[in-house]
């Protein structure tokens, strides 16, 4: 289970819990580029894993397209995240490598269920929030 962060709605100050924000960035890499891809990736993923509010985050790659990889990583809220993509050393060498990633659909999402243990916990959207 993911820590639970409490937020202040924007209207009002009734607490809110968000859950998690999911970087997701998919890349498709030709064979010639695979490897600086992946040094790029696991320097990338050790940056941001060390910011305080980093949950973790992987690479991987698709079983059936072998030039498709996904990078992910999990923060405990939005300011975690907007905090991590702050210092320099990650402005100077994560920013550029996600900035590559295939930009035909959003790359961060606010986590609306969990499941651990076949229970499923749903959570509030902020995004919801907002447009009320």
């Amino acid at each position: 289970m993911l820590p639970a962060v409490d937020v202040l709605a924007r209207h009002g100050r009734t607490p809110v819990t968000c859950l998690a924000v999911l970087l997701i960035c998919r890349y498709q890499v030709s064979p010639e580029r695979e490897a600086s891809f992946v040094d790029r990736a696991q320097r990338a993923l050790a940056l941001l894993t060390r910011a305080d509010g980093c949950l973790d985050g992987s690479l991987g790659r698709a079983f059936d397209q072998s030039d498709r990889w996904v990078l992910t990583v999990r923060f405990a809220s939005v300011v975690d995240y907007r905090r991590a993509m702050s210092p320099f050393e990650v402005r100077e060498h994560v920013v550029p490598l996600l900035s590559e990633a295939l930009a035909d659909e959003p790359a961060t999402y606010e986590t609306l269920a969990e499941a651990a243990a076949g229970a499923v916990t749903e959570h509030v959207s902020l995004i919801e929030d907002r447009r009320h």
